[in-house]
């Protein structure tokens, strides 16, 4: 085996080396184009593979928005081809988003959500039919309910009854489903979700009523007798209402108590109590309203209202004139009975007169208006209590400026504060502010009180104190360490300046010292010399001699190196 392969090894290097640069580089070109296919074909082959939603095109435009909205609101992937079909990614997501449509009537009227689930043979007969339609809903039903997050297991039983001649033998068409939820669902209590529920099934099961469906728990509590939940409902109710009021009243609260505090300052608007009382009663009410009719608008370029009006319009009118003359006819009743006619008509009796009836009738046009309105809920009173405090500020006397300390009292010791509180004119203005803000109604009996009550500042002032008189005491403590590191810097600077003159003067004598033996040598060197004598000296002297020498000369020839050493010295010292 290691022979053979030595011999394909040696086979492709006499091949490889027999090869030309060109031919050399297509072959590296080959291998790079099949490596670049095989990672394209691997990336289509990996694509996940889309499921269509329904068999039907969705053509409205309406309805493609509706859908395409709220798969969006649940953040599932969707995409319409050109057609107007629906592709999403997998089959559990197209159960989930067909449970969806179907449960908040978002489904198109030309889209049958069953479509497909079952073909029909030319041998199936009805009854096959039938019965393999009722599998395949109970089946679809089943996934679908459990395509919910929280639902584990869902039971589905149909019971479709043989359709009879008539329709008095007729039965109706039943459904009982058992869900069962996990142990942190709510479903059982979520009334929307169980209707949802309710919506799919009686989608999917032709005939079924909401009265012949049965949705319960695993314990048996039955989830859609929504008629039973009324009373849970009232209670929702009630505390919605609550919240409603809550968030009247925190809004409303949040408004003022933002206004007050920007004019006086969160410190001094601390304190505010809002009650909103509202009638969650829904009202309806009609009414007839009259109103005069214009028969001139008001001009707006003029400064004054230019308009007309008219109580009534007349639209027809008929008048009628009778007139009547002749001799007046008193009767007195039946003969020989004296008459009721009083005695000055009866003076007037057979008198010759003349009468003359004018009467006008005229049709009328008015403007009538009919208001129907219900109200719900409705603000029934507003009470507001606002309290503002007023200003704090220290006393000073008025020479000096400085601080008034109190003598006598539980603050002795401490800086003296004065208090000034709101003016009645304030406290009006605070109280309009708020009306305004509120939308005070006298009628509806709104009532708004804002008080000036003083705050308890004790513990404020006196920490404010406290850390006055402890600035007041490092301040001295500071002006006491830096005056005592000023006497130190200072006997420093004299020891140093003492130091180095002592020390000047004693290098001043050792030169003196060695200035007058250096000459006293030399005396006696020319003194010996003079007298032909040989001078011994020691080595010491002799050594000290020949570095004096030596330096001498140096600094001769290098005067700025000497230079430079002295004041190195001299910088040391």
């Amino acid at each position: 085996m290691n022979e053979w392969l030595k011999k394909v090894t040696g086979k492709i290097k006499d091949l490889w080396s027999k090869w030309k640069p060109v031919q050399k580089v297509i072959f590296f070109g080959i291998i790079a184009v099949v490596i670049i296919a095989i990672i394209l074909t691997a990336r289509v082959s990996s694509k996940p593979s889309t499921v269509r939603l329904f068999r039907q095109p969705v053509a409205d435009d309406a309805s493609r928005y509706a859908i395409s909205n709220r798969l969006d609101q649940e953040h599932i992937d969707a995409e319409f081809d050109e057609e107007g079909y629906i592709h999403v990614a997998d089959t559990a997501t197209a159960n989930r988003v067909r449970d969806l449509l179907i449960g908040e009537r978002l489904l198109p009227s030309n889209i049958d959500p069953w479509d497909g689930y079952f073909e029909r043979s030319w041998s199936t007969t009805d009854e096959d039919q039938n019965e393999k339609k009722k599998v395949i809903i109970q089946k679809q039903l089943k996934q679908h309910l459990e395509a919910y997050p929280d639902i584990t297991m869902a039971d589905v039983v149909l019971v479709i009854p043989k359709k009879e001649i008539f329709a008095a033998d007729q039965q109706p068409t039943s459904a009982s489903i058992i869900l069962r939820t996990t142990a942190s669902s709510t479903l059982t209590s979520e009334k929307k979700r169980v209707k949802g529920i309710q919506e799919i099934v009686l989608s999917a099961v032709e005939g079924l009523s909401a009265e012949n469906l049965i949705i319960t728990d695993i314990e048996g509590n039955i989830l859609n007798d929504f008629e039973a939940m009324a009373e849970s409902d009232a209670v929702d109710v009630i505390a919605k209402q609550r919240k409603l009021i809550q968030k009247e009243e925190t809004r409303l609260r949040a408004e003022v108590l933002k206004m007050f505090q920007k004019t006086y300052g969160e410190d001094r608007c601390r304190d505010m109590r809002i009650t909103v009382e509202m009638d969650m009663s829904k009202k309806s009410s009609e009414a007839t309203v009259y109103s005069p009719i214009e028969i001139k608008k008001d001009n707006p370029d003029t400064p004054y209202d230019d308009s007309e009006y008219r109580d009534v319009l007349p639209v027809s009118q008929q008048t009628v004139t009778q007139e009547w003359q002749g001799t007046g006819y008193n009767p007195e009743g039946p003969a020989g009975v004296e008459g009721q006619t009083p005695p000055v008509y009866s003076d007037m009796s057979n008198v010759i007169g003349k009468s003359v009836v004018t009467g006008v009738t005229q049709n009328n046009v008015i403007n009538t208006k009919q208001i129907s309105e219900v109200t719900a809920p409705k603000i029934d009173r507003i009470s507001v209590s606002l309290n503002l405090d007023g200003k704090w500020y220290l006393a000073r006397d008025p020479k000096t400026r400085a601080f008034i300390i109190e003598e006598d009292g539980p603050r002795a010791g401490y800086r003296k504060w004065i208090y000034e509180g709101l003016s009645a004119e304030d406290l009006a203005k605070a109280e309009n502010s708020v009306k305004g803000a509120i939308g005070y109604n006298r009628d509806r009996g709104d009532l708004v009180v804002v008080t000036n009550i003083a705050y308890d500042r004790d513990a404020e002032h006196d920490e404010l104190d406290n850390a006055y008189f402890a600035a007041i005491q490092r301040r001295r403590t500071i002006l006491f360490v830096l005056f005592a590191l000023v006497i130190v810097l200072i006997g420093f600077i004299l020891f140093r300046i003492i130091s180095r003159e002592l020390e000047r003067r004693r290098r001043q004598r050792e030169a003196e010292l060695l200035e007058a033996q250096r000459r006293r040598t030399e005396e006696n060197l020319w003194n010996a010399k003079d007298d032909e004598q040989v001078v011994s000296m020691s080595v010491e002297e002799s050594r000290r001699l020949e570095l004096q020498e030596n330096a001498i000369a140096m600094a001769k020839e290098h005067p700025e190196d000497v230079a430079m050493l002295i004041r190195t010295w001299l910088m040391e010292e």
